[in-house]
């Protein structure tokens, strides 16, 4: 039996209380400056700890864009949101899809070179994005793709991470399912859909919530492939609001910065209980 001490206690809940409040201080400073008015900001004594009163405000014109205080037109950022959705849930969804298929077809397939195909694919993952992001662009400009989801998600797709983890999975499952679906009839993408898909939800889950993620942060492969406001994500929305310091309105930059964190903060808090069971089942 573990002892208890109450001081140890105390001490532990201490440091996860500080832990906290180091983490979400600056996101509350974000909040409070993303509440107030541009002049409030740009004024030299410290910044209040208060929220404004222009919250609905800021955030109508955050996503709706409009007049900027400087005379400038702001783009919209619910449409940056939208693009940076369409295109995470797109690379996403379309890794934990390839990888399944190349992890399922390089475990249960027999052909010629079936281990070199794999260690092909793994050892692009010693190749970093910036080694072939240029023959990348030059792809997708000869086929036209700038300026597309398509552009924006499709280079993006394939991991060789997401194939290992499914074929180290793949390969602990009891070759008595694999008898038992031959014996029942089944083929092999029946025994894909209905047998190894269920037992890799957790696993499908937590990489879900990691590409997830992945592809909504991504910022040097939309820069090189958006030229207009109708393509880019909110995190380069973010940093072409910054127009300079003299003319940069931070109450609207902080609340798109806070925008932006909405939508993998909820996914991260929908999918907690999947992510965790995902990552330290012991079975996996």
């Amino acid at each position: 039996m573990v002892e208890r001490r109450p001081a140890l206690t105390a001490l532990s809940h201490l440091i996860l209380v500080l832990g906290v409040l180091i983490v979400a201080f600056p996101v509350y400073v974000t909040f409070v400056a993303s509440t107030q008015s541009t002049e409030q900001i740009a004024q030299s004594r410290p910044l209040s700890l208060l929220p404004g009163e222009y919250f609905a405000e800021n955030y109508r014109r955050a996503l709706f864009g409009g007049q900027g205080a400087f005379g400038s037109e702001k783009a919209p950022v619910g449409r940056m949101l939208w693009v940076s959705f369409v295109s995470a849930m797109v690379i996403a969804l379309g890794k934990i899809a390839i990888s399944l298929l190349s992890a399922f077809a390089v475990v249960y397939f027999r052909f010629p070179l079936r281990q070199l195909c794999f260690w092909m694919i793994f050892v692009t993952l010693m190749l970093p994005v910036e080694v072939r992001i240029g023959p990348t662009y030059e792809v997708v400009s000869q086929l036209g793709l700038l300026n597309t989801y398509a552009g924006l998600t499709v280079p993006l797709i394939a991991s060789a991470t997401a194939t290992f983890l499914f074929r180290q999975f793949f390969l602990t499952v009891p070759d008595e399912l694999v008898e038992a679906a031959r014996i029942d009839g089944a083929g092999p993408m029946r025994f894909f859909k209905d047998v190894l898909v269920p037992l890799s939800a957790t696993s499908i889950a937590a990489l879900f919530v990691i590409q997830f993620i992945y592809g909504w942060n991504q910022y040097l492969w939309p820069l090189l492939v958006t030229t207009g406001d109708a393509m880019t994500p909110v995190v380069m929305g973010i940093k072409r609001l910054v127009a300079g310091e003299a003319y940069t309105e931070w109450n609207i930059v902080m609340a798109t910065a806070l925008l932006a964190m909405l939508p993998p903060a909820l996914v991260v808090l929908l999918m907690q209980k999947w992510f965790v069971k995902g990552l330290v089942d012991t079975e996996k």
